[in-house]
Order: structure tokens, then C-alpha cells, then sequence
């Protein structure tokens, strides 16, 4: 089993920035990806960036260039550092992690980008 708790999220205004992180514990060594995915009302929910222990990066199209996701293993923490915000980045934001038999789900962290 895999724990994730996310921290970070809020109301900005268009152009701010916002830095979520999430943080996992249990069996952590057998964790091959994580990410972030996010909800927006009325919409299904979308990867929106993810790292893989091999170091592979991806990123959603709309958020490449303004979104940086980054892991430090030795703290066991993913962290997706969101600059250029825009109102259509406003949802509720789930870390996510992968092992070989499962995948896992933070809470989710709300993220308003209103002025």
C-alpha cells in the first residue's frame, strides 16, 4: 500500500503561480511513476504531468512550458510547480503513484485561478 497527501493548492490570479507537493509513505520502493492529474467540474479527469524512475517526463499539452514536475526520492515527495496560471487550470489537483499491481490516489488539493 501506498499513502499520498498533497499540500499546496488555492485561489491565485491569472499569471501567479502555485507549487504543489505530495507526499508519500508505505511501500514507496515499489513505486515505478508518479504524477499528477487534475478535475475540473463537469470534465473527466486528466493526466496532466507524470515522472517515471527511469526519468522519463510528461506533460499535457496545454500546461508544457509552464508546469515543472520534479521527485526527490530521498524525501519521497512529488512536486508540480505551476507558473503562468490560467483560469482553465482551475480544478481539484490528485498526486498519483504506480507500482507494478496498483495505483494509488491522493485526496486531491483544490486549485482556483480567478481574479
Amino acid at each position: 500500500q501506498v499513502q499520498l497527501v498533497e499540500s499546496g493548492g488555492g485561489l491565485v490570479q491569472p499569471g501567479g503561480s502555485l507549487r504543489l507537493s505530495c507526499a508519500a509513505s508505505g511501500s514507496i520502493f515499489s513505486i515505478t511513476a508518479m504524477g499528477w492529474y487534475r478535475q475540473a467540474p463537469g470534465k473527466q479527469r486528466e493526466s496532466v504531468a507524470m515522472t517515471t524512475s527511469g526519468g522519463n517526463t510528461n506533460y499535457k499539452d496545454s500546461v508544457k512550458g509552464r508546469f515543472t514536475i520534479s521527485r526527490d526520492y530521498r524525501k519521497n515527495t512529488v512536486t508540480l510547480q505551476m507558473n503562468s496560471l490560467k483560469p482553465e487550470d482551475t480544478a481539484v489537483y490528485y498526486c498519483y503513484a504506480a507500482n507494478p499491481y496498483a495505483a494509488y490516489w491522493g485526496q486531491g488539493t483544490q486549485v482556483t485561478v480567478s481574479s
